[in-house]
């Protein structure tokens, strides 16, 4: 895992000559879908900005009412001493952590920092993107107002690693520009509805992965980190219990579009959004930050199974009716 080392080694003496690193870890070359919704059914979304501006919108937090992540954090305004002892307490108090809690942290930190990646993600779907970069549109302002609150999270996580002294920056930076420079593509081929199924999958995975990280340095002897964890989980929960309702909304306007972009999310199984995490030397760094993720219970394919299924119960897909018969084998993928 980049940057999770003790100590820095000093370079080989060997004469042997690697290949270039490309700037970017290089994507698995698949067929690429695009546009696969209807055009008509941009309409559905311009006659739910009412009902997104009502029930959508009052999720996100005013700016004065959020956490920051220097609350969590030494106060460089003090004098000189006093931040050094700051310092030195934080350090303290993560020296008994284990490596491979570090493994987990850096992964969910990377994961936060490619943030540009996500909203550049939410603005490729049809008829809910910011089409002018400042859109009064709900669907616009809640994907600004969301990425703000995001954005505190993977800053938080990286100025505590920062000064934890634990871990190697550098190669976690060069990390984080790979990861963002590679982009994405979790196969919602700029549907809404795929989208959305995405999002409300991938906030609760955070969520779960967050609030491990959190009981995890609880009990490693932490409570300042578990607090900014179990912050961090907070807001994840929030985010999901938003892109849920709007999933939840196309259900009932539209049963059998809605229910056919579930299954079709299902079948091709959710993309972590960092799977082409790279650090310009091991092209299976996502498998080995997993494997420490399992092996820890941060994140494992139990979990997985449990956010799948807590979706369907949550949706209700069992009990949807009015859907075609398309729609039908659609539930019976989903639930059978």
């Amino acid at each position: 895992m980049p940057g999770v080392h003790c100590r820095r080694i000093p370079p080989p003496t060997s004469t042997v000559r690697f290949s270039p690193i490309s700037a970017v870890a290089a994507a698995p070359q698949k067929p690429q879908k695009t546009h696969s919704m209807p055009p008509e059914k941009q309409e559905i979304f311009k006659s739910l900005e009412s009902w997104a501006t009502q029930n959508v919108l009052p999720l996100l937090k005013p700016v004065k009412e959020c956490w920051q992540p220097q609350s969590f954090l030494p106060d460089p305004s003090l004098p000189v001493e006093e931040f050094n002892e700051q310092v030195k307490a934080l350090r303290e108090r993560t020296a008994d952590l284990p490596d491979e809690y570090f493994v987990v942290l850096v992964g969910d930190m990377i994961t936060e920092e490619a943030l540009p990646t996500y909203q550049t993600m939410i603005n490729t779907l049809d008829g809910v993107r910011d089409e002018t970069g400042a859109s009064s549109s709900p669907w616009a302002i809640w994907t600004r107002a969301w990425t703000a609150e995001e954005n505190r999270h993977g800053d938080l996580l990286k100025t505590f690693l920062y000064l934890s002294g634990r871990v190697d920056m550098l190669m976690i930076e060069r990390t984080v520009q790979y990861l963002i420079g590679s982009g994405m593509d979790p196969g919602t081929e700029n549907n809404p509805y795929l989208g959305f199924v995405y999002t409300s999958f991938q906030e609760r995975a955070t969520f779960v992965s967050h609030g491990n990280t959190a009981r995890l340095a609880k009990e490693g002897g932490d409570p300042v980190l578990a607090r900014i964890c179990g912050t961090i989980a907070a807001d994840e929960k929030r985010h999901e219990l938003a892109y849920c309702k709007i999933v939840e909304k196309l259900l009932q306007v539209d049963p059998t579009g809605a229910m056919l972009a579930i299954a079709d999310m299902m079948k091709k199984k959710i993309t972590m959004p960092a799977h082409l995490m790279f650090d310009g030397q091991d092209r299976k760094l996502f498998e080995h930050f997993s494997a420490v993720a399992q092996r820890l219970g941060v994140y494992t394919a139990d979990d997985y199974a449990d956010i799948l299924e807590a979706l369907i119960q949550r949706w209700g897909l069992e009990k949807r009716e009015g859907l075609s018969g398309e729609g039908r084998r659609g539930q019976d993928s989903c639930v059978g």
